[in-house]
């Protein structure tokens, strides 16, 4: 045997029970063919062997569930994250800066503002919008996606408070009854609609840049969670984007795509068949490898949970008479469930209300019971707030739940204000699935929070707020439990174990080498792990540290 490549005195974590640790691997192109302990390749020929020094090893990153394009394009948009604006004066000021270099009626777009941390804890409304840009149209994006916050330009534009709003939406307004800049959910493709679609190169372009940062915090692997345009947004050949980003080696992770149910329409079929419904996107010649194919169908059940629009059994916190809403109709709800389970798609649903989690659980069981399958692995997208006879339903059924620990750490003072203390226990829980064993993957709902995985793991294991509040300690996972969450777990989510989330023969060479052992720190110290090098399909497509 020869191989091209040979990392030997490595510290490798395989995440594989048949073999947990290792200290060598040999590989033959994209794949692993050899795992062993330090020094036991030296035997066999190789291309080039590479000394890790021990460095600390494990399978590569496996993200469940981020929105990548939408990522990259807020690499371009003005930075409105807690980090970067903590009240509305600084918020404002920082779009009057990119008024000032922009031309006359072109539009400012920022990313990132999340109400809950301005000193202000509100939205920003149109007329403070209107102080520093007159002449351009301002967009807002919430760090949720479920909001957006547009100036008089803007609203003028769009028709605010002259056309109908969408099923699912709502416009806000202040004490006079007029509109005040802020749309929730389905209300936002009244101005997104005249920012998207966006163009092919654009979205290639959106892609590369998320690579690149992926790529340096070991991620090797994502699901795009609704290519084809999500709450308002419309992308109709967004894969074709990612197809030329592949072509122009621009896309170097790899990734699975979950396609808008908006996507999906009844096909003609022989009378025979199950009626399909498929989509198009875009697709063509060339697609569907282990780089880029497509994975479950997407469709979302209710809003969110830190803006209090999920759905919910109880009222939000001091909040009489709101108790969330849901995106559509139940009943529509169930139908588009039933319709993609019958032909042939993994469902993802996104539901974070405890009452939209519940339904969505109706619809796949009634789908189930209808249409019998096997191995369905149907999804439910965040389950923010789950009950625990809800966790019994998702283990009996067969569900995979996505939730985010990553929300904990950069939006979980902004839930735990909205939900009370008394329902804590109910929300983001992730333990509890693995204690009834049901598979948990790990994500991050990127561009929603940061989504480095290490940041992931370590709010998986230390459950604790920005503040340093505790957020919900029992549902706190071991260090160990967390690695496999964002490797195993993920792979699992999407059909994948065969060929990711493991270091072992026959699977794809897909690695992190990280500056520190994960399993022999102090869980306070996780997130500060630097990542040196990732490899995906055997070649160093980051190396921070020169180790090749």
């Amino acid at each position: 045997m020869r191989f091209d490549l040979v990392l030997d005195n490595a510290n490798i974590l395989t995440v594989d029970p048949a073999r947990p640790r290792a200290g060598s691997l040999g590989i033959i192109g994209d794949r692993i063919v050899a795992v062993a302990g330090r020094g036991e390749l030296a035997q066999f020929d190789a291309e080039r062997t590479i000394d890790l020094d021990g460095h600390f090893v494990a399978p590569g990153f496996n993200d469940a569930h981020n929105h990548m394009q939408a990522y990259g394009a807020t690499l371009n948009e003005v930075p409105l994250h807690g980090d970067a604006v903590h009240s509305i004066e600084e918020l404002v000021a920082a779009i009057a800066e990119r008024a000032s270099s922009t031309p006359q009626g072109g539009w400012i777009v920022g990313a990132g503002y999340d109400h809950n941390k301005l000193a202000e804890r509100r939205h920003p409304t149109c007329h403070e919008l209107d102080r520093v840009s007159p002449d351009h149209p301002v967009l807002l994006n919430h760090t949720s996606g479920h909001f957006a916050t547009l100036n008089s330009a803007a609203m003028r534009l769009a028709r605010i408070g002259e056309i109908d709003v969408p099923d699912g939406g709502v416009v806000a307004v202040d004490d006079e009854g007029r509109p005040n800049g802020l749309l929730e959910e389905q209300a936002q493709q009244l101005v997104r609609s005249l920012v998207h679609p966006r163009s092919v190169a654009e979205m290639s372009t959106n892609l590369g840049l998320a690579s690149d940062r992926y790529l340096s915090e070991g991620i090797t692997s994502c699901q795009e969670a609704g290519v084809g345009g999500i709450l308002g947004t419309a992308e109709p050949v967004e894969v074709a984007a990612y197809q030329q980003a592949r072509r122009a080696n621009r896309l170097r992770v790899r990734v699975t795509m979950m396609a808008s149910v908006d996507a999906l329409h009844s096909c003609a079929h022989h009378a025979d068949d199950n009626e399909p419904f498929s989509l198009d996107l875009g697709m063509h010649t060339g697609f569907g490898d282990d780089w880029l194919r497509y994975g479950a169908t997407k469709i979302f059940a209710d809003g969110s949970l830190m803006g209090c629009t999920a759905a919910m059994f109880e009222d939000f916190d001091g909040q009489p008479g709101n108790n969330g809403y849901f995106q559509m109709p139940e009943s529509r709800l169930h139908e588009l469930i039933l319709a993609a389970h019958r032909s042939g798609w993994q469902v993802a649903t996104h539901a974070i209300g405890d009452r939209a989690v519940s339904s969505v659980l109706d619809g796949y069981e009634a789908a189930l019971q209808q249409y019998p399958r096997a191995d369905h692995r149907h999804r439910i997208e965040h389950a923010g707030m789950t009950r625990a006879a809800d966790v019994d339903r998702i283990a009996r059924l067969g569900v995979i739940p996505v939730p985010q620990a990553r929300f904990v750490s950069e939006i979980g003072d902004g839930m735990l204000r909205a939900i009370g203390p008394d329902r804590v226990g109910d929300c983001y829980r992730q333990r509890s699935f693995l204690d009834a064993g049901v598979t948990l993957p790990g994500s991050s709902d990127r561009p929603v929070v940061n989504g480095a995985p290490l940041l992931g793991i370590h709010d998986l294991v230390n459950q604790r707020t920005a503040s340093g509040a505790d957020f919900n300690p029992a549902e706190a996972l071991t260090i160990d439990e967390a690695i496999h969450a964002y490797t195993v777990g993920s792979a699992t989510a999407s059909f994948d174990e065969h060929r990711k989330g493991s270091i072992t023969s026959g699977k794809l060479a897909d690695l992190v080498v990280l500056d520190t052992d994960l399993t022999a720190i102090e869980p306070d110290g996780i997130g500060d792990t630097k990542v040196l090098a990732t490899m995906v399909g055997g070649n160093f497509e980051f190396d921070g540290a020169s180790l090749a």
